[in-house]
């Protein structure tokens, strides 16, 4: 059983990184394993959170345990980054910020010949929208929205969108990546069927314009958060596991 307050395993190696998108500096950590690896995840958070998440520290450590390096950072206008997050944030600056991680992990010459790609919500958003030109050797989303109509409908209805003006979400969260997501394989989703932010269906939609391989594992009585300890176990265990495979 993996408990997310448990932190990464002894013998990673854990460094604070930065590196620039559209001139913002953004803050990472890096987690490497104690022998030489060339595979790496990155982690993407969601939208209101950041790389400080129980879900991606334990992540990195299993991930570490299987020879497998991971970077997790702050989208600019979160966590340590720079950036005021009202006027920043929007999915084409978010896929930027991704784009930017994935150049700095390729300067580190022991890391990105393969890559990974994880992401929470928001966070597997931006990770579907760039799969096609990074180009991962896997993917794993989980509560990941295709199109910003039930955020923005639900914004009053949940913490997890934030408590921002409507302005923000009518300017700088209108996004649909539908057409996308058929550049996308070697994917695994997760989505709970209870989920109140994000809609089942979502997750469906998305496994279905995917390609092969793919795998979806819907939740039962899953909410977005994913707070229920088994599911987080069954999560950290299927998405190594994907990871390590592919």
């Amino acid at each position: 059983m993996c408990n997310l307050l448990t932190p990464p395993e002894q013998g990673s190696h854990i460094s604070q990184v930065g590196f620039t998108a559209d001139g913002l500096r953004l803050a990472g950590t890096l987690y490497l394993p104690p022998v030489q690896t060339h595979r790496v995840v990155i982690g993407c958070h969601g939208l209101i959170s950041d790389r400080t998440s129980p879900k991606q520290a334990v992540l990195a450590g299993q991930c570490n345990l299987r020879k497998i390096a991971y970077l997790a950072f702050d989208h600019r206008g979160c966590g340590q980054s720079d950036g005021d997050f009202e006027q920043v944030t929007t999915v084409p600056g978010r896929c930027r910020d991704l784009l930017a991680a994935v150049q700095f992990i390729r300067t580190q010459t022991r890391l990105g010949q393969e890559i990974g790609l994880f992401g929470s919500s928001m966070g597997g958003t931006v990770c579907l929208a760039v799969a096609g030109e990074i180009r991962p050797s896997a993917v794993v989303t989980v509560s990941a929205p295709v199109n910003s109509a039930t955020l923005i409908r639900n914004r009053h209805n949940t913490e997890d969108t934030g408590n921002f003006s409507d302005s923000f979400y009518e300017n700088n969260l209108q996004f649909d990546i539908a057409a996308k997501v058929s550049a996308v394989d070697h994917l695994l989703v997760f989505h709970g069927d209870a989920d109140e932010t994000v809609p089942v269906s979502h997750g469906r939609q998305i496994h279905a314009a995917a390609g092969s391989p793919k795998r979806i594992i819907v939740q039962k009585g899953g909410d977005h958060r994913m707070s229920d300890p088994a599911h987080q176990d069954e999560f950290i265990r299927e998405t190594v596991a994907w990871f390590n495979r592919f």
